[in-house]
């Protein structure tokens, strides 16, 4: 019984690391870069579900479109006026692009995480559950009302994104773009627009999993921190680029982390993640789904 409980729970929490690391995946699969900023998606998702919820006294099932809407223009305005410049100029940039992808994201974390901190405050405030059922029997499993809730929406929309990666035109696009970004420009797609719609839905994601979890992890300046921190560890081991190895990876660090909780260490479980990907590594440089092509 106390397997099959940790197992849940483990893949529980797996759905929610796989929200963040697959945007993060799609942005280094377009771009070849790391955004920095990407936990700050996920606290000002956080925080726009707690304060539409709780401060304007709006119900829950409004707050969590309106966290993923914010995170879509957040992510927008960060390609459009900070990552443009990567590609605009993408045949002059040579070695320097990894340096200012580093700089610009990372600066933008900083700015973020004190502009809330001094609009909003630094004391963490916690957002309203989705449903007020506390407890829900499911055979011989108990889980909150709230995380069952969350956990079905965040298998439908991560289904949501394989199936637009898979059999739409527009992800059809961004698998080419990420492969080679100037066969597909010949091949007449654009790949500007393309970065954009990715950035921008990084961003979705990543804020609708601060949506998700403001019930459970209380919205707060540096919130974001954390989870951006297991979504690179997360894209690393899954695979650079590869939305499948990511998902894959978030189950298995989820799952691995439950089992560790309780019989390893619980002050330590959060470090796990870091010695499975050392392990992995030095047998699998390229990561459990990592291919030396490097794709969406």
């Amino acid at each position: 019984m106390l397997f099959l409980d940790l197992t849940l729970n483990g893949l529980i929490t797996g759905i929610f690391y796989a929200l963040m690391a697959v945007g993060l995946t799609l942005i280094f699969g377009i771009l070849k870069v790391v955004n920095f900023a990407h936990g700050e998606f996920y606290m000002v998702g956080a925080y726009v579900y707690t304060i539409v919820c709780a401060a304007l006294g709006l119900p829950p099932w409004f707050g969590l479109p309106v966290a993923v809407a914010s995170g879509i223009v957040l992510g927008w305005l960060t390609e459009k006026t900070l990552m443009k410049p990567l590609y605009s100029g993408y045949a002059s940039w040579g070695l320097m692009k990894d340096e200012y992808a580093i700089i610009v994201t990372f600066g933008l974390s900083l700015l973020l995480i004190n502009l809330v901190d001094k609009v909003v405050g630094p004391y963490p405030i916690r957002g309203p559950e989705l449903v007020s059922v506390a407890r829900i029997e499911i055979g011989p499993f108990i889980v909150s009302g709230h995380r069952l809730v969350a956990t079905i929406l965040g298998i439908a929309v991560l289904s949501g994104v394989f199936w637009f990666m898979n059999h739409t035109l527009r992800g059809k696009q961004i698998q080419a773009v990420a492969q080679n970004r100037l066969g597909s420009s010949l091949a007449g797609i654009d790949p500007g627009r393309v970065s954009n719609l990715v950035f921008a839905a990084s961003g979705g994601l990543a804020a609708f999993a601060g949506g998700l979890l403001a019930p459970i992890i209380n919205a707060s300046p540096d919130v974001g921190i954390f989870p951006a921190i297991k979504s690179y560890v997360i894209v690393v081991l899954g695979g650079m680029g590869s939305v499948f190895g990511a998902v894959i990876a978030s189950l298995f660090l989820g799952v691995s982390e439950s089992f560790a909780a309780v019989y390893l260490s619980y002050e330590y479980r959060d470090t796990f993640g870091l010695v499975i990907l050392i392990v992995v590594l030095m047998f699998r440089p390229q990561g459990l789904f990592g291919e030396k092509e490097r794709k969406v």
